[in-house]
């Protein structure tokens, strides 16, 4: 799993090349640039252009989260407005087109996949869902491919998001080409086995968003267990040794995505990331010993003792 970060930690404010600075700074080999006006305005070819230079003078990674909402100025209190599947065909309309204006930023950007929403918290499935899915999904895919931009469908904490869900989707519109975004968290809060999910959905995972809750409330907190755990990490309850292991064989990137409200400092963001890839770097590398591995070290403690 390579080191990555979301820029979702600094969501208030509007990004610019010091900021990403700050997370490669952190250990991030791959950014995930969030998509809001106020922060990465994709329509604004200026700030385009400038954050395209810093990709290509840094050699980052980069890849792309859908807006999920218009508004061009900050609030803490706005809501998601930008829904792929909404029962109106209206606001469907108007989501494919925002979510075209940001991936559009790939002409300049190496932006290289972008993670999509389908439907809001606690939607439910059904037939019109699914129709509303592939819709979108089939108009989205046909824009971004050109652009060299793989399209990543996130578990949510809905059930037209879950494991079984999203291959049923991607099986009916043949979307061979489309992966998925595993969310860590998120399955967290729905009591989902990472193990199974895994299992279900490994050959599709092109991304994964890895931060941590108490299990009830999806926190997007820093990951870290036990006396790891830093100042700005609260009271998640993800077993982050055992994720770790699950996860260590996937070739993706695994963003930290960071609520803006445990972010602190720039600085602050900086030495908690370089705390957190470390603290991930040997939980990945950790393995269990083998039996053999075992019976040699008891037999090396008990000459030792002799």
């Amino acid at each position: 799993m390579q080191s990555a970060i979301s820029t979702q930690v600094f969501l208030p404010h509007r990004l610019h090349p010091g900021l990403l600075d700050a997370l490669r700074h952190g250990g991030a080999g791959v950014i995930e640039i969030f998509a809001a006006r106020h922060h990465f305005d994709y329509a604004d070819r200026s700030q385009v252009r400038e954050i395209a230079q810093w990709f290509r003078d840094t050699g980052t990674g980069a890849t792309l989260h859908q807006p999920l909402t218009t508004e061009t100025t900050w609030s803490r209190h706005a809501g998601p407005n930008v829904n792929l599947i909404a029962p109106e065909k209206t606001h469907r309309i108007e989501a494919m087109d925002e979510i075209k204006r940001a991936i559009e930023s790939a002409e300049l950007i190496p932006i290289s996949a972008c993670v999509l929403h389908l439907g809001m918290s606690n939607d439910v499935w059904s037939d019109q869902a699914l129709e509303h899915s592939l819709t979108a999904i089939e108009h989205l895919k046909a824009f971004a491919a050109p652009l060299g931009v793989r399209l990543l469908l996130e578990n949510l904490r809905n059930e037209i998001t879950t494991p079984e869900k999203l291959l049923a989707i991607l099986r009916i519109g043949h979307f061979d080409s489309v992966g998925v975004c595993l969310d860590v968290g998120h399955a967290h809060v729905k009591g989902q086995d990472l193990a199974a999910m895994l299992e279900l959905l490994s050959p599709r995972i092109g991304e994964v968003h890895v931060h941590d809750n108490n299990g009830m409330r999806d926190d997007h907190l820093w990951p870290a267990s036990g006396t790891e755990r830093g100042s700005a990490t609260l009271n998640g309850t993800i077993d982050w040794a055992k994720t770790y292991r699950l996860l260590a064989s996937l070739p993706v990137p695994g963003v930290l995505e960071i609520k803006h409200d445990h972010a602190g400092s720039t600085e602050d963001v900086t030495r908690t990331a370089v705390e957190v890839f470390s603290h991930q770097r040997r939980l990945l590398e950790y393995r269990e010993p083998t039996n053999q591995e075992v019976e040699e070290r008891e037999r090396q403690e008990l000459l030792e003792r002799q």
